[in-house]
């Protein structure tokens, strides 16, 4: 049995394929099937540890991004699409799969296209309430449809209905539950003050970066913050901070973080009582962590999902949606003061937060991917 994965370009792609491998791996061990051999086709590897943990093997295929505003880089990245169609051709042909699980985006393009000619099943997975052009276009032809928002169903043909299930979103086993028992020790923390988990999704978010600067010193007063900035934004947060911090008593409140790797992350989701985030994936942690959120969605000219998500998941009641567009420090000292005050409405939150999660996601999708390789393979 052979399975490709593919998709991506960021983490809220990526680690969702990861959650699949590893809920493959796991049901074939229990079930005493022959391991699978596991690959994972795009542009770049992304994260070669978690592919070595889950025996996926990576094969490099180009891709472009197809821009929604004029740029030059559209038709150079036309050229590298078309040259990845070749590659992902090639490397289908000589892998031969019996199924392609995608989560869309335009890394997972040339796969495939490669797997609609070479007539390859395709199951693909859509993160968003609102889906994204190449999932919409390869649901033309997927065998099944999985979605992490009822909503998103009303995008696809009705003719796609019998292929269609929500099963929310795959996460990682090891993020599943947080870590409450010693969060604060680990991410050296003091014991009393409340704590608020600031995250812009996988590379950042720098309007958020900046807004949360400008209100440091006055947040501190009350609050300590665990902060992943961004690999790119870390040293640019930390000067600002530095300055903005220089003899505050409260100073250690702050931690700043380029990544949370997994540990760190379930330490603080496990020791937060808030967070303030992007409305990508990570929203589907939150909500498995029973976490309260405010939610700043990537504006909708630039992200139209983002915008979506942020909008479908706030009507569960587990958050409250926060527009850039209206991100001042003032608003957001305002908004993050507000649900404090009112810890019955942040344990309401909290509630509503946890019955929007679907942690058997990965298993249920993880099993249909099995029963449909096996098919195919006899």
């Amino acid at each position: 049995m052979k399975i490709v994965f593919t998709g991506g370009g960021t983490g809220g792609h990526f680690y969702p394929l990861v959650a699949v491998a590893q809920a493959i791996n796991r049901e074939v061990t229990e079930k005493k099937l022959v391991a699978p051999r596991l690959f994972y086709l795009a542009s770049r590897a992304y994260d070669e540890r978690a592919l070595f943990e889950t025996n996926l093997k990576f094969r490099r295929v180009p891709a472009g991004k197809r821009r929604r505003y004029f740029s030059p880089l559209n038709f150079l990245d036309t050229i590298r699409t078309g040259w990845g169609i070749i590659v992902a051709l090639a490397q289908l042909f000589l892998i031969y799969p019996d199924l392609i699980f995608s989560k869309g985006g335009y890394d997972s393009f040339p796969t495939l296209l490669a797997a609609r000619w070479l007539k390859i099943p395709v199951f693909i997975h859509e993160s968003d309430a609102k889906p994204g052009r190449v999932n919409l276009w390869s649901a033309k032809f997927a065998v099944r449809i999985a979605l992490s928002y009822a909503e998103a169903a009303s995008y696809f043909p009705a003719a796609a209905g019998a292929r269609i299930a929500v099963t929310g979103n795959p996460i990682r086993e090891e993020l599943l539950l947080p870590i409450s028992v010693g969060a604060r020790e680990f991410l050296k923390l003091e014991p009393a003050a409340p704590i608020i988990l600031v995250i812009g999704g996988s590379q950042g978010a720098a309007a958020i970066n900046d807004t949360l600067v400008d209100i440091l010193p006055a947040l501190l007063e009350r609050y300590q913050v665990v902060h992943q900035t961004g690999a790119a934004n870390l040293a640019e947060v930390k000067q600002r901070v530095s300055v903005l911090l220089h003899g505050h008593p409260h100073a250690g409140r702050y931690r700043p973080f380029a990544n949370l790797n997994s540990d760190a992350l379930r330490m603080a989701g496990g020791g937060s009582s808030l967070a303030v985030t992007r409305a990508g994936s990570i929203l589907f942690e939150m909500a498995a962590w029973g976490l309260p959120a405010i939610v700043v969605p990537i504006p909708e000219p630039i992200s139209h999902d983002q915008h979506e998500n942020a909008l479908t998941y706030a009507r569960q009641g587990g958050a409250v949606v926060l527009e850039q567009n209206n991100l001042t420090p003032s608003i957001l000292l305002s908004e993050i003061n507000r649900l404090f005050n009112q810890p019955n409405l942040l344990a309401a939150m909290a509630t509503q937060a946890k019955k929007f999660a679907r942690p058997e996601a990965a298993r249920l999708i993880a099993a249909e991917i099995i029963k449909l390789a096996l098919a195919h393979e006899s």
